[in-house]
């Protein structure tokens, strides 16, 4: 029984990790004896056991170094939510070409779709001059061809020839040159690895 449960324990625990860190109370909601300053001045004969338990249930915040606290912080927190808005709609969409029954294997995408993974994706990526080679045809979705679980987004050149690009490498690019200061820490934080 126990084996069995360990696996799900251990998958439990980011998730209550990530529920911890999105309901942040604004003081704690208690402080062990050890922490408080003013009580261990105090010798423990002294302590009556009702003090004792005041203490346990402070709300004191003995350090106060709340990250929220820090005006940098705060400003990066901020930054990071106008970064997040920027790319939210093409990485929403992008995820849909890619993950939805949208678009069937080897399927090109609409005028509509195909503007916007040039403009905001393909303009962005690294090598994109050669991805595109000798002109852009369209932009289809298929499988990748060494990972045939993937499905990815392929330039289709006007010579016939095709070839895969990442689209997070294009936010990622995008990233750098639009929030050059804020770039590393958001790659980092955001995406899977960095390139």
């Amino acid at each position: 029984m126990f084996n069995m449960a360990a696996p799900l324990l251990h998958r439990a625990v980011p998730l209550l990790r990530l529920s911890l860190r999105l309901h942040r109370p604004a003081a704690p909601l208690f402080t062990l004896p050890f922490f408080s300053s003013k009580e261990s001045s105090r010798s423990d004969e002294t302590v009556s056991h009702a003090d004792k338990n005041a203490t346990v249930l402070s709300s004191k915040d003995p350090a106060n170094h709340s990250r929220w606290d820090d005006p940098d912080f705060q400003k990066w927190k901020k930054r990071e939510e106008d970064i997040l808005r920027d790319i939210e709609p093409i990485t929403s969409l992008t995820k849909e070409i890619l993950h939805s029954d949208r678009y069937m294997d080897g399927e090109r995408l609409t005028v509509e779709d195909e503007k916007a993974v040039v403009e905001k994706l393909l303009v962005y990526h690294p090598h994109s001059e050669d991805k595109i080679g000798c002109g852009l045809d369209c932009i289809m979705v298929d499988r990748h061809p060494q990972f045939q679980n993937s499905r990815c987004l392929f330039v289709v050149r006007t010579d016939g020839g095709w070839i895969d690009f990442s689209y997070q490498k294009c936010l990622r690019a995008y990233v750098r040159v639009k929030y050059p200061s804020h770039a590393d820490r958001f790659i980092r934080e955001h995406f899977k690895r960095s390139s």
